[in-house]
């Protein structure tokens, strides 16, 4: 399942810094970020609650960037 949410962040490395701490997590198939856009793009493993994964990608990312957001 791929699902898009709407993001906050300030540059595109820090964008790609989100791109890369949502790949790491788990639950999570594959992740895009697109900072022209504020947009993330993420494929969930099969059989995953979005909304469960979500909440980690967004600690995730704000380890690496903590004044970004996600919206969902």
């Amino acid at each position: 399942m791929k699902k898009t949410y709407k993001i906050e962040v300030d540059c595109a490395n820090c964008a790609n810094k989100m791109e890369e701490a949502a790949k790491k997590t788990a639950g999570v198939a594959d992740a895009t970020v697109n900072f022209m856009a504020l947009k993330m793009i993420v494929e969930f493993d099969e059989g995953q609650d979005p909304k469960t994964v979500m909440k980690e990608v967004l600690k995730n990312c704000k380890k690496v960037e903590d004044d970004c957001e996600i919206f969902f």
